[in-house]
């Protein structure tokens, strides 16, 4: 599965791990990317979609 939402492009940033001792081991931060059926000018079909956009109705769900 993508790890970018269709519909804002929000995907996987990286970054560091700091320890105690201040060493840095890279680390990702993946988006919560669901699969969700929308209703995409009539049609139905499924879509990779964050959270974010799912909850701030920028897609139309289908039943």
């Amino acid at each position: 599965m993508s790890r970018k939402c269709e519909i804002c492009g929000k995907g996987q940033v990286s970054g560091n791990n700091v320890s105690h001792s201040n060493r840095h081991t890279r680390r990702k931060w993946n988006a919560n990317i669901q699969t969700v059926r929308i209703n995409d000018n009539g049609t139905v079909r499924r879509a990779n979609v964050c959270t974010r956009c799912i909850r701030s109705n920028k897609i139309n769900r289908a039943i």
